[in-house]
């Protein structure tokens, strides 16, 4: 059985590695300086950490899914992920730089308030960032720019620069992503037309009235993509998220019922899923502007 590491320290990271520490809440990372080997291990992280892969290989895996990454991708982690990692047999200085961040270090900074639309965190590592070399040069200098902050000592403006440092690292991989989405625009509709096909089928299969209303996660999987990847994809195209893409079905599946058929409001809130009617007419009164009964009185 693979050892599990609480990875909940700047420090221990670097202990785990041989790496020294310089200031106890980040480090840019930099594994060919490392001096002892580390593999068949599960980390289970308590900090945000990002890598970029600049050489050999390294087999990642997260949940069930292995993701060998390559020359030029950059994959993140955020607290409560569980990694395990297999280097390569023996391999110590590994080509691997990147950053880690304690949460302590953002809170009550602009970076603090902002760190939840990161969601490239919540990624599976086989939804990786794959980097031109361009961007990777732009990434490696907010790295040494981060690391020159580090070599002062810590006064009363080292905790704002060093968050301002990062929040524009994590800016800069926010835009990257970005373009991967519209460079990979024949896949990523491919996904749409599969999440429409899908989510007819949800309500027609009667999976609806069986499992409930329709989820991100239940679609993402259907996708075999991560949630928060699945979201974003869905954002990029359509200009909504998926769960307002999930509610306009929804909107339209229960206008089509209601004028198409005599089902009762209970009978129609049933076959879209709901527990409870009065939260079938809560919703669509809110999207449409009146009842369902009011609705179909109308039309």
């Amino acid at each position: 059985m693979d050892k599990i590491v609480q990875l909940d320290s700047v420090k221990t990271y670097n202990e785990l590695y041989g790496l020294q520490t310089k200031h106890p809440l980040v480090t840019v990372v930099d594994l060919t300086k490392a001096t002892r080997v580390v593999n068949h291990i599960k980390m289970n992280y308590g900090v945000y950490a990002l890598f970029i892969k600049h050489g050999i290989n390294c087999v990642l895996k997260y949940g069930r899914q292995s993701y060998d990454y390559q020359e030029g991708t950059i994959v993140s982690f955020a607290p409560g992920q569980l990694v395990g990692v297999d280097m390569e047999k023996d391999e110590i200085r590994q080509e691997v730089s990147g950053l880690i961040f304690h949460p302590d270090l953002i809170y009550g900074t602009s970076l603090g308030d902002k760190i939840s639309k990161y969601t490239f965190f919540n990624y599976a590592q086989n939804e990786a960032l794959h980097l031109s070399q361009q961007e990777r040069s732009i990434l490696v200098d907010c790295l040494q720019k981060i690391q020159m902050e580090m070599e002062y000592p810590v006064d009363k403006h080292s905790k704002e620069l060093l968050s301002v440092h990062i929040e524009l690292f994590l800016d800069y991989c926010l835009r990257f992503y970005d373009r991967q989405f519209y460079t990979r625009n024949r896949v990523n509709s491919d996904i749409l037309q599969k999440f429409e096909h899908e989510l007819n089928n949800y309500f027609q299969s009667g999976d609806a009235q069986k499992q409930g209303l329709p989820s991100v996660r239940f679609f993402a999987d259907k996708a075999c993509l991560s949630p928060s990847y699945f979201g974003d994809l869905i954002k990029k195209e359509t200009g909504k998220t998926a769960q307002e893409y999930i509610q306009l079905k929804l909107i339209d599946k229960s206008k089509q019922y209601l004028l198409g058929s005599n089902q009762s409001i209970g009978q129609i809130a049933d076959s879209l899923g709901f527990q409870y009617s009065q939260h079938f007419i809560r919703m669509f009164k809110k999207q449409v502007g009146c009842t369902p009964n009011e609705f179909r009185s109308q039309n």
